[in-house]
């Protein structure tokens, strides 16, 4: 929508005149519901007059009316930003119209009105940036396990959590999904999870009829994902669903698992855990990690259906829809990842340069499982810096053999933690020794896990030159050419394992192709 088409009142309130505190810079955010005014000091939110299907704001009253819930909803976990609903009244003069927000007269429209959050400050924002910490999502689980407690329920409410409910809304997700099969989502991951989702319900009818009956169904957020979360005086997460209740109305479990899930699509799946395991702890709710990847595989499956929607909208720039189909596939893929029925230990092998690392975050990234590295705990375990260089002699230092075996130990021991809960987990190592590598397959067996190897093979003349370059950035490896020459005479060949588990990966390829290989093959 261009400057020009703006419906009159919104081309009002882009003018300082039209606001109390006179602002002297307006910004206008549209969503397909709202129209959003940035001023500085304050956002005022207006309703759209559209009814589209699972929400009617084609009146005023009804506009009133959902404004004022989105302010009573959101003062339970942001009382502090949400301030008011404020009329929006219109001054006739003979020669024009004019609007003013909170002024006198008889009310033309309303909206919500709410302090201006830092959006530097935003957990989407800080993700990409790698600037959340544990700690910063211990808050998150605190806050939620505190209004989890507090939250609404009734017999209304507990509904949306039987059987019959979780099956209507899982069949129509898969009902509408099948005109993308082959479009967004591959045949093999649509039968698949649809598979995985009904066998799940069917052989867990009593956990979900306990959930029921005691009162694990409440009135949540509905909505909560990274861009709803900010990190200012506090913790505030805001903009919950108030247009229609039954999209809050749900297991706790479930709600957990869309803020976990969308943690993993950021390739933070530490975090993921967490933030699970320390909500767990607070609530005592130890059953909901038993729902754990169901509910995240349903929350990723509804994300990948609503921006496969967008692909259908005439409205949306051919551009916009390549990068709609990624965002579409990248949610599929996760919901695949969720779906599969035994967890995964996945390691690299190889030398330095060879790209293991770049594998190995790739690969978390799309399968939204936690990746920990050699490079980290290493140096984590010498007390530096992750990206503070030590270039020590091959096999001397922190790069001794019993410095290295204490680094694998603990590789072992973090990815044992991940295993219990029946996650997925990368090891990402150069694992030139066989006996590492029998020891991750054993820890795979111990957790009831598949395992696989990818070896990262590659030319020498193209590991020269990308060693060369990695000296110049910022990363956590020590990798120079000098190691490689030395490593490869003490690499121990990868032979102990069928091609079913070991992977050969050249890594000269593009990422793309690489990750299909291992797609395909996982």
């Amino acid at each position: 929508m261009i400057k020009s088409e703006l419906p009159s009142i919104v081309k009002a309130l882009l003018k300082s005149q039209a606001y109390p505190h006179k602002p002297q810079k307006i910004e206008l955010v549209q969503t397909q519901m709202s129209f959003v005014f940035l001023t500085g000091d304050y956002v005022y939110k207006v309703k759209k007059p559209v009814n589209l299907g699972y929400l009617d704001y084609t009146t005023l009253e009804k506009r009133r009316f959902f404004c004022r819930q989105e302010l009573e909803l959101n003062r339970r976990l942001c009382p502090e930003i949400y301030l008011a609903v404020v009329p929006i009244t219109e001054s006739r003069q003979p020669s024009a119209i004019s609007y003013q927000l909170e002024g006198e007269g008889k009310p033309i429209e309303y909206a919500v009105k709410m302090r201006q959050l830092p959006q530097d400050r935003m957990l989407d924002v800080l993700l990409p940036q790698g600037q959340v910490t544990q700690e910063m999502i211990a808050k998150v689980a605190e806050k939620l396990a505190d209004f989890h407690q507090k939250a609404k329920t009734s017999s209304e409410i507990a509904a949306f959590g039987k059987l019959d409910i979780i099956r209507q809304n899982t069949d129509e997700n898969f009902a509408q999904t099948e005109k993308y099969i082959g479009v967004s989502i591959p045949r093999l991951s649509y039968d698949h999870i649809k598979s995985y989702t009904n066998d799940f319900i069917l052989g867990n009818a009593s956990l979900f009829d306990k959930r029921v009956t005691e009162g694990k169904i409440r009135d949540c957020h509905g909505d909560l994902h990274a861009a709803h979360i900010c990190f200012t005086d506090g913790v505030c997460i805001y903009d919950c669903i108030e247009f229609n209740d039954r999209f809050r109305y749900s297991d706790v479990a479930s709600e957990i698992a869309f803020l976990a899930m969308d943690l993993d699509r950021y390739q933070r799946a530490d975090l993921s855990h967490h933030l699970v395991n320390t909500y767990v702890k607070l609530s005592h709710d130890e059953e909901l990690l038993k729902l754990l990847n169901f509910y995240k595989c349903y929350r990723a499956y509804v994300r990948g259906k609503v921006e496969s929607f967008k692909l259908d909208d005439p409205y949306i720039y051919k551009e916009e829809k390549k990068t709609t189909m990624a965002i579409a596939q990248k949610y599929f893929d996760l919901a695949y990842s969720y779906a599969k029925i035994k967890p995964l230990l996945i390691i690299t092998a190889g030398m330095v340069g060879t790209g293991k690392t770049t594998v190995a975050q790739a690969l978390g990234q799309r399968l939204g499982c936690a990746v920990i590295s050699s490079d980290v705990i290493r140096k984590s375990l010498a007390r530096i810096p992750p990206t503070e260089h030590r270039f020590e002699e091959f096999q001397s230092g922190i790069y001794a053999a019993d410095f290295s075996a204490k680094t694998y130990n603990e590789m072992f021991k973090q990815a044992g933690k991940i295993l219990s809960q029946g996650q997925s987990v990368i090891l990402d190592a150069s694992f030139g020794r066989k006996e590492d590598r029998l020891q991750a397959r054993k820890l795979a067996e111990e957790w009831e896990a598949d395992f696989t190897i990818l070896e990262c093979v590659l030319n020498e003349e193209e590991l020269k030159k990308r060693l060369g370059q990695r000296l110049k950035g910022v990363t956590t490896s020590d990798g120079r050419w000098e190691i490689f020459e030395m490593q490869k005479q003490s690499f121990e060949s990868i032979t102990e394992f069928s091609p079913q588990q070991h992977f050969i990966l050249d890594t000269s390829q593009p990422m793309d192709k690489i990750m299909g290989i291992i797609w395909n093959k996982l």
